[in-house]
């Protein structure tokens, strides 16, 4: 493919084309898929946040087994500890779930949230990995210092200009404007500023951050597809970060009954929630959310909700149950396509920007 389509943020970050993979944890994430987005010339990103760091490592070294380009590891920040003042009232109900799924019921004994914050981040040092990316905050002072001085780019996610001014000073080297359109876990920094996420669209926010920094601004939120990247650079972006446009790729880990509810939903589909993981975050709307919502119990905090739910979410997975699954997406879900490789997205998206922008 002989099309140009160059920003800075190509050049800062070693890429050909100002394409971000959004580091999807939980199991749509994989090596694979990472590799593939790096390789047609975007950024992939792998979505470590949740994996165990011998884990990390080993998906590392099949990236760099596929590809020799550029990739990032996107790991979460700020992790709160577990608070299981609530857990017999909690578990309660999510023994309902899991009646219907015809698995063990819960004593409503504590659950122990990992925190592998500190082995993750010496497994990127240790591997040196091109870029580390951020959720729900910014690298603190020591890791960033540490990173840098290992010539590591660092990315941090942001929701606001505060954040992005923030993320500035801490010393990122970039920042993903995390518009209310996209799927998955709020970006958001404090979650008592904004219990439900600093939810500013995309439109709004990205020439208001734009303004504002003097580092690369990537955005995301609802962009699937061409125009939705020519937009970004008009508004002042100089790049674009997607992560629901690959859940449905050849490459991605996402479950079969969660790529049936992708491509079965549109636009009115998502809602913004707590009850998997105690965090605001953006996803098809199921049975697990509307029985959890008309119980009228609060779910517990991050993580702690999060680990609390995580066999309902496993069986579910196993049972290609879509109704108790955690069917994160953004809100531009008519736009996927099925069958598609990450490579012929890239290219597609890269295609259809170019001809926009000429």
């Amino acid at each position: 493919m002989k099309i140009t389509l160059q920003t800075a943020l190509c050049e800062l970050f070693g890429i050909r084309y100002p394409l971000f993979l959004a580091g999807m944890a939980g199991g749509p994430s994989t090596p694979e898929l990472t590799a593939a987005v790096s390789e047609a010339g975007g950024l992939g990103t792998l979505g470590a946040a949740y994996m165990a760091p011998s884990d990390i490592r080993i998906a590392i070294h099949r990236i760099r087994e596929i590809t020799s380009a550029p990739f990032g590891v996107n790991l979460f920040v700020n992790q709160p500890a577990d608070q299981n003042t609530r857990i017999q009232e909690v578990q309660d109900k999510l023994n309902d779930f899991r009646m219907q799924l015809g698995i063990p019921a819960s004593e409503g004994t504590e659950v122990h949230s990992p925190n592998w914050f500190e082995e993750q981040f010496e497994v990127l040092i240790e591997e040196k990995v091109p870029v580390i990316s951020t959720a729900f905050g910014v690298l603190p002072e020591p890791h960033m210092r540490k990173a840098q001085a290992s010539g590591i780019k660092v990315v941090a996610m942001v929701t606001t200009v505060r954040e992005a001014l923030l993320a500035e000073e801490k010393g990122c080297d970039a920042i993903v404007a995390q518009g209310s359109e996209a799927g998955g876990h709020r970006g958001t920094f404090s979650g008592d500023v904004h219990p439900m996420g600093a939810n500013i669209g995309t439109m709004a926010l990205i020439p208001q951050i734009a303004d504002r920094v003097s580092i690369p601004v990537i955005a995301a939120g609802g962009i699937m597809d061409g125009r939705g990247l020519a937009a970004a650079l008009m508004l002042g972006a100089q790049g674009v970060q997607l992560g629901t446009r690959f859940l449905t790729s050849i490459e991605a880990g996402t479950n079969e009954a969660y790529r049936a509810a992708l491509l079965a939903s549109n636009e009115e589909s998502t809602v913004i929630t707590h009850a998997f993981s105690g965090r605001p975050a953006r996803g098809i709307k199921n049975s697990f959310i509307e029985q959890w919502d008309a119980s009228g119990i609060a779910p517990l905090p991050f993580p702690t909700q999060n680990t609390a739910t995580r066999d309902i979410r496993n069986a579910a997975s196993k049972q290609q149950t879509a109704e108790f699954l955690s069917l994160w997406a953004g809100q531009g879900t008519r736009m996927l396509t099925a069958g598609q490789s990450a490579r012929q997205i890239v290219e597609e998206i890269i295609s259809q920007a170019a001809a926009l922008m000429q």
